[in-house]
């Protein structure tokens, strides 16, 4: 069974930081996609940032230099260190793993900053 389990959400200020993990468990992660979506209230989900199988990675215009994906194989682990965070950043930010045609989500994180 595939599971992926997003923690690290919560209320922040504005210019405040938060680090979001996705634990993953029942694929073989390396050779997936990883990434974040969040999607906030009235809109649709959105790509935030994602980290391929090479180690590339790439992120929405609105979060570069401000936000950094990362993963560590060995734990099956994703990571989304966000700084600098302002209120339009808030939403549910959604972890993803994609490999052709095997798409798996996690159940959300709430982000929330305000002051």
């Amino acid at each position: 069974q595939v599971q992926l389990v997003e923690s690290g959400g919560g209320l922040v200020q504005p210019g405040g930081s938060l680090r979001l993990s996705c634990a993953a468990s029942g694929i073989i992660f390396s050779i997936y996609t990883t990434g974040w979506y969040r999607q906030a209230p009235g809109k649709q989900r959105e790509l935030v940032a994602t980290f391929t199988s090479d180690g590339s990675s790439n992120y929405v215009d609105s979060v570069k230099g401000r936000f950094t994906i990362s993963r560590d194989n060995a734990r099956n682990t994703v990571y989304l260190q966000m700084n600098s965070l302002k209120p339009e950043d808030t939403a549910v930010y959604y972890c993803n793993a994609n490999f052709q045609l095997l798409n798996f989500w996690g159940r959300g994180t709430q982000v929330t900053v305000s002051s």
